[in-house]
C-alpha cells in the first residue's frame, strides 16, 4: 500500500477510499496488483516510469494494451468466480432439500411402522376374538344330529356370542 502510494504519488487514504468504493480491488493477501493501480490511476507519476514512457512510446502502447487485456481477464475471472459461488450456493440448497426430504421419509417410515404394528395388533385381537367365538367344526356325530335340529337363531347367537 505504501509503495503504491509513493509510486503514484497518492495518499494512502485515497487508495483506501477507492478500495472501499469498490473501484480498486486487492489480492487475497491484501496487496494491490500493479495492473489494478494502472487501471484505476493510470501510469504512475514517479520519475522512473515517466522517463520510461517518454523514452519508449512503443512500450507505453504495449503496456496499455497489456493493462487493458489484464483488466478484461480480471473482469472475466471475477464473473466466473461469481458464477462459481452461485453454483456452490445452488448445490448447498439442493443438499439441504435432500436432507429435509430424507428426514421427512424417515418420519413417515416411523409413522408407517407404528400404523402397521397397530393394524397387526388389532388383527391379532380380532382373530383371537373370532376363534374364541367360533363354533367347533369337529363335532361328534351325535352332536351333528342335534345341531341339525338347532334353529338358525341359536347358531347366530353362538356366532356372535350373545
Amino acid at each position: 500500500m505504501t509503495e503504491a502510494a509513493k509510486e503514484w504519488r497518492l495518499s494512502r487514504t485515497t487508495i483506501y477510499q477507492k478500495i472501499n468504493d469498490g473501484e480498486l480491488s486487492r489480492t487475497a493477501d491484501k496487496k494491490i496488483d500493479t495492473a489494478e493501480m494502472l487501471r484505476v490511476f493510470g501510469e504512475p507519476l514517479s520519475k522512473e516510469r515517466t522517463e520510461q514512457s517518454v523514452n519508449s512510446p512503443h512500450n507505453t502502447h504495449l503496456n496499455s494494451q497489456t493493462v487493458q487485456s489484464c483488466t478484461e481477464h480480471e473482469h472475466q475471472l471475477e464473473l466466473e468466480k461469481l458464477k462459481n459461488e452461485h453454483l456452490r450456493q445452488q448445490v448447498s440448497d439442493q443438499k439441504q432439500l435432500i436432507e429435509n426430504y430424507q428426514q421427512q421419509i424417515s418420519q413417515l417410515n416411523k409413522t408407517l411402522e407404528k400404523a402397521n404394528a397397530s393394524i397387526h395388533d388389532f388383527a391379532q385381537v380380532r382373530l383371537l376374538e373370532f376363534k374364541k367365538n367360533e363354533p367347533d367344526d369337529e363335532l361328534q356325530p351325535e352332536q351333528e344330529k342335534d345341531d341339525t335340529n338347532a334353529s338358525v337363531s341359536e347358531k347366530k347367537k353362538r356366532w356372535w356370542g350373545f
